[in-house]
């Protein structure tokens, strides 16, 4: 079904949105990247094991879980653009704090606090797409958004490290930060919601048109109305392994690659960019997978899963042989497939959440999503610096890794099948 015809004021803001959107991604993501890619050189400066480090790792990550919830009510209670702007001002402080830490406990506590800035990214974010599209060409600009998460960190390595080879890490972290100033400026400045954007009556209606409508429950009440599905469960256990393979490369591959593979830091930080860029490529391919199976009428619920099981599946196939792989470029390619398909999964999942929730409830669904998720994000780089620390290898982790990708390819076929809402009914 094509979409509705819209004014062209309408299609101009929405565009305006999502570079917007893609642009603070990338921001954020790039932000997030920096230990991971001055991670042996924090390591040495700070006197860190690989245990502390990987502790270190995880430390942004269950802040920003913990965070899913009040930041999920607090977009769909204030809206995205007020929500956004004073996540981007607290995450570049956060960063540029980062950058004069001088104990772990310090660090710590600057890796918390930019979780907690950058708690409203992702959910506000899908949240600004359900706003601006309708809901079978949600997937789209949904993957174009989401697939700054996996060019960031493509970009990452050679920026940060040419940062950090030339200034020092504490630099590159201190530039990051004024980054991040400058999209919140631009943010502010640029970006309104639609109800005070001027955008035409005919047009919210048309945008509107499929979606499940509101539901009076706000705060509280809405997470707990939510948890009474089961769709609501398969997204939040589904979606913590799509995290866990993601953030476990996003995290270790430079070490990884350092150590494991005995590549110089410089090598590394080059070498790591190649699977990651590949993740860039799912990312934006799941949105195009999403798209044309919802134009052959797929229902759209199921445009966003299929993807999401497949990528999940070819994740873990490629991750395990990544990990036994003889050579470093046998390795990489493995690897880069195995990104790509955690990418095309991940795209999907926040699509997916767009989709099945009411209009009013989207943020709040991709909270507790993500809740999930930053539990994988939380305990994949702990755990893998635990087995590292207790192996000297990283090849147990990724078989872990692949694992654990199945298991929750399994969870989304099985339980995240229905619009929230129709189960009750």
């Amino acid at each position: 079904m094509a979409e509705p015809a819209l004014s062209p004021a309408t299609h101009r803001r929405r565009n305006i949105a999502v570079v917007l959107l893609v642009v603070a991604g990338c921001v954020n993501y790039l932000d997030r990247s920096a230990v991971a890619v001055g991670n042996p050189e924090i390591r040495a400066s700070l006197h860190l094991s690989f245990s502390q480090m990987g502790l270190l790792l995880s430390a942004f990550a269950w802040a920003y879980g913990l965070a899913q919830i009040p930041a999920g009510a607090m977009v769909d209670r204030f809206g995205p653009r007020r929500a956004l702007g004073v996540g981007l001002v607290l995450w570049s402080l956060a960063q540029i704090g980062a950058g004069f830490v001088g104990s772990l406990a310090q660090f710590v506590a600057a890796r918390v606090a930019l979780g907690l800035g950058e708690s409203p990214m992702y959910i506000g974010g899908t949240r600004v797409c359900a706003d601006w599209f309708t809901l079978k060409a949600r997937a789209w600009p949904i993957a174009i958004f989401n697939s700054s998460s996996a060019l960031a960190p493509a970009l990452a390595p050679p920026l940060l490290t040419l940062l950090m080879v030339a200034f020092g890490w504490r630099a590159m972290f201190v530039v990051a930060g004024l980054a991040g100033f400058a999209v919140a400026v631009a943010w502010i400045g640029l970006y309104r919601d639609p109800a005070r954007a001027g955008v035409p009556a005919q047009d919210i209606a048309a945008i509107h048109a499929g979606d499940a409508g509101n539901i009076e429950q706000m705060g509280l009440a809405q997470v707990l109305w939510l948890m009474k599905f089961r769709t609501t469960w398969g997204m939040f256990l589904g979606f913590f392994g799509v995290v866990y393979l993601s953030w476990l490369y996003a995290t270790w591959l430079p070490g990884y690659l350092e150590t494991q593979r005995h590549l110089s830091v410089a090598r590394a930080g080059v070498w790591s960019a190649v699977p990651l860029a590949a993740g860039f490529v799912g990312a934006v391919a799941g949105g195009y997978f999403s798209d044309i199976l919802g134009k052959r009428g797929v229902e759209a619920g199921a445009a966003c899963r299929w993807p999401i099981i497949a990528g999940l599946l070819l994740a873990a196939v490629c991750t395990v042989a990544g990990a036994l792989a003889g050579s470093t470029a046998l390795a990489i390619a493995f690897m880069s497939a195995g990104l790509f398909g955690a990418n095309v999964a991940s795209s999907c999942g926040w699509a997916l959440a767009a989709v099945v929730a009411p209009g009013n409830a989207v943020a709040t669904l991709e909270a507790v999503q993500n809740i999930g998720g930053s539990a994988g994000g939380t305990l994949a780089p702990l755990i893998t610096g635990a087995v590292v620390q207790a192996t000297g290898s990283f090849v147990p982790a990724f078989l872990l890794a692949g694992a654990i990708a199945v298991v929750c390819a399994v969870i989304y076929g099985t339980m995240a099948r229905r619009q929230i809402g129709y189960e009750l009914r």
